[in-house]
């Protein structure tokens, strides 16, 4: 789901919801040959739905997108929080981007489950808020992503 440590950015300093999503829609594109602008625009789309700020400074922001083959993300620990419209009222400054591909009803489901169960665990969101380098916080993604897909 994340390809490598450039899929993470280790200290975002976004402005607003709006302004984190541009840099966010601005890595998936480059990552994965994604459209920007349409990214930018069904991540904006699903934010008027609902805001994908799920409590506890953390926000799961996620769309679907046609040239995917599989869900993918991009991981943000932001400098300063953010006003998120999150579900607690909090400022939100851990993001977990995720995007699938157009058809993928249950796996997308699948993914965002998994991605929800991962930021629930408290010590962890901890230690993402105390690392500094996309390189240890890539690591501190993988390894229980991995774990949770031997299970």
């Amino acid at each position: 789901m994340l390809p490598g440590p450039d899929a993470i950015l280790a200290a975002v300093k976004a402005s607003s919801k709006k302004a984190l999503l541009a840099e966010l829609a601005g890595r998936a594109a480059t990552l994965y040959q994604l459209d920007e602008r349409r990214l930018f625009d069904r991540l904006l789309e699903r934010e008027r739905l609902g805001s994908t700020g799920i409590g506890g400074g953390i926000a799961i922001p996620h769309g679907r997108m046609a040239p995917l083959g599989k869900p993918c993300g991009v991981f943000a620990r932001l400098a300063h929080s953010v006003d998120f419209d999150s579900i607690d009222e909090r400022p939100v400054d851990v993001v977990f981007l995720l995007m699938a591909p157009e058809g993928a009803g249950a796996d997308h489901l699948k993914a965002l489950a998994r991605v929800s169960r991962l930021l629930r665990d408290r010590s962890l969101v901890d230690k993402l808020r105390a690392t500094d380098s996309a390189d240890a916080l890539f690591a501190l993604l993988v390894e229980p992503m991995q774990a949770q897909s031997a299970a």
